[in-house]
């Protein structure tokens, strides 16, 4: 298994909405940077992801997803009237890819960004290098075993 961590703004899709979705699952849509892209095509159905609330008051993992289908093409990218359009990607020739990921928890606590900051435990994990801001990232073992150990602390 692999592990991934996915940001979303909790003002378009937050870890309740997807909790609130039929069966607790949804796709994972829009994605528009190559590298985060590919991280997505690299995702197997069984991996599981943080679900991480960005751009928002306090910015930090909230919960767990479980990737429920692997990566296909993204259909937001054929649509003229969705933000995603990109008329570059086809049928034939598609671009952009999402998967389906499922709801598995809300975490003890969320785990804000400066506390993850504060780790050296941490400090090769991509969300908290200066100027990473890919929606899509992967977390080693040891990373996601640490940030579930610090969701089951108290409030620091």
């Amino acid at each position: 298994m692999n592990y991934w961590l996915l940001k979303s703004e909790p003002s378009v899709f937050s870890l309740d909405d997807l909790r609130k979705a039929p069966g607790g699952r949804d796709h994972w849509d829009g994605v528009r940077n190559y590298q985060a892209r590919n991280y997505l095509c690299a995702m197997a159905e069984g991996d599981q992801a943080f679900f991480y609330h960005s751009n928002c008051v306090r910015p930090g993992i909230v919960g767990i997803v479980e990737i429920c289908r692997a990566a296909y093409p993204d259909h937001t990218a054929f649509d003229p009237h969705s933000p995603y359009h990109d008329p570059r990607s086809t049928h034939a020739n598609p671009r952009w890819y999402m998967v389906d990921v499922r709801f598995l928890g809300a975490l003890a606590r969320p785990v804000p960004l400066s506390e993850l900051k504060q780790h050296p435990e941490l400090a090769e994990l991509p969300l908290v290098q200066r100027g990473c801001r890919l929606s899509v990232m992967p977390v080693t073992a040891a990373q996601w075993q640490f940030i579930l150990a610090l969701a089951e602390r108290n409030n620091p």
